[in-house]
């Protein structure tokens, strides 16, 4: 009778090898991830001189990104160099818009939100972020279609480097500040530029990997799959100071 239940419980062990092996195998054949695949991180850091307060707003219908450990939205980044964030995108596919406020009220609370000199309208710059789409395709770009108020750049990492396999991920955006040479009629009397038709025009001329109306592209092509981190840098350095065109922030 021991032999028998021995022998039983033999082939159940048997089976069940056999069927792990056969998942496994299934799951190298599809390609498909044996466990929880990696969550892509969203990156915020400040180079600017001066603090920023950034806001992550989700788009329609999708998931917030949680700012802190409860959930909640962070104040300032201190400037050069000293503010970084790190977030956590939720799973599936997520995307929004990530814009830099300045010249805030540090004294936040829920009832009564900062108050900015630039960021809460326009005009604002805009980095617009999408990622986990068909493939796990990453798509971003800098909008300069509400105006320009903060120089920004972003730049995928942790992507296949085959650019011929989704790893064209170049950095898009611009370290130029616009508002330096602001046309007279577009300046903003809080600070920035706005967007008018001459205004555009002066932003594609010194910034051609940006978009500056609803059917602009950039330069630059993009073709990025799987990044593990996208990474928003306000206030970025010109790239022929820092390592020469193509330079990853």
């Amino acid at each position: 009778m021991a032999s028998s239940k021995s022998n039983a419980l033999e082939t159940l062990m048997m089976t069940l090898a056999l069927a792990m092996l056969a998942t496994v195998a299934a799951a190298a054949t599809s390609q498909l991830p044996l466990g929880p695949s990696t969550t892509t991180n969203l990156t915020l850091h400040n180079l600017c001189p001066f603090p920023v307060w950034p806001l992550v707003t989700a788009n329609a219908g999708v998931p917030s990104v949680p700012t802190d450990d409860d959930g909640d939205t962070f104040g300032r980044l201190d400037g050069h160099g000293n503010g970084l964030a790190t977030l956590a995108f939720p799973s599936g596919p997520w995307s929004g818009r990530v814009v830099a406020r300045t010249g805030c009220a540090d004294d936040y609370n829920d009832e009564a939100p900062y108050l900015c000199a630039t960021g809460d309208a326009p005009p604002v710059t805009v980095a617009q972020v999408s990622v986990g789409g068909p493939g796990g395709a990453a798509a971003y770009s800098v909008s300069l279609v509400d105006g320009f108020n903060v120089a920004m750049a972003v730049t995928p990492h942790g992507f296949a480097a085959d650019e011929g396999r989704g790893g064209r991920c170049p950095t898009l955006g611009c370290a130029v500040d616009l508002a330096a040479d602001c046309p007279a009629g577009a300046r903003s009397p809080r600070g920035g530029c706005g967007a008018g038709a001459s205004a555009a025009a002066l932003f594609k001329a010194r910034c051609p990997d940006t978009r500056t109306n609803a059917t602009d592209v950039e330069a630059t092509p993009q073709d990025c799959v799987a990044p593990s981190e996208i990474k928003v840098v306000f206030c970025p350095a010109p790239p022929d100071t820092v390592a020469g065109p193509g330079h990853h922030y």
